[in-house]
């Protein structure tokens, strides 16, 4: 058997601190709430899955519609305007009118040292995952998966496990130093 005492204080206030943050990682559990809700919010920014894999783009219908929320984007003849082409080639997937799909994401830390990410706007899964128009009939069609979120499957993308690495080095170097 081993046994190992420490008779330093400074070594052990430290130890005690490590301690501490470990059965409290509140304050990380935050921080890694902030990283992974940007890193979503990016996913919007590049049109690309966690991954980065160019989604799928937007459907001749939905354009096709955006184009038509505004008079401006046609002449007086019917043709596509200047401000019209310059709307379509700006047009990302899943961008809306009132963005809110793209910048909504919230995160909470729960029971058990754990942080959930979500997004309060209920068509979220559908856009995520995708779906068809035989699961759902009142859809105009087929919705391609745009995911956003990370899949369980695949794991982290390796720059959010990094960023989320460097938060819990921080955490622990400054639990280890005293630093709140």
């Amino acid at each position: 058997m081993i046994k190992i005492e420490i008779t330093d204080s400074g070594v052990m206030d430290a130890f005690n601190r490590l301690i501490a943050f470990g059965e409290n990682p509140q304050g990380a559990l935050m921080a890694i709430g902030e990283k992974v809700v940007d890193f979503t919010k990016q996913r919007f920014d590049l049109s690309v899955d966690p991954y980065g894999n160019p989604w799928a783009p937007n459907s001749d219908t939905t354009l096709r519609a955006a184009l038509h929320r505004s008079d401006k984007n046609f002449t007086k003849k019917g043709a596509l305007s200047k401000k019209g082409a310059a709307f379509l080639a700006g047009k990302k997937p899943l961008i809306g009118d009132s963005k809110s799909l793209s910048t909504q994401f919230s995160y909470r830390v729960v029971e058990g040292n754990s942080v959930i990410v979500s997004s309060p706007m209920i068509y979220a899964a559908m856009q995520n995952f995708g779906g068809s128009k035989a699961e759902f009939p009142n859809l105009w069609g087929d919705i391609p998966a745009r995911p956003f979120f990370p899949n369980p499957e695949q794991g982290l993308p390796a720059d959010l496990s990094q960023d989320i690495m460097t938060v819990l080095r921080d955490a622990l170097q400054n639990a280890r130093d005293g630093i709140s």
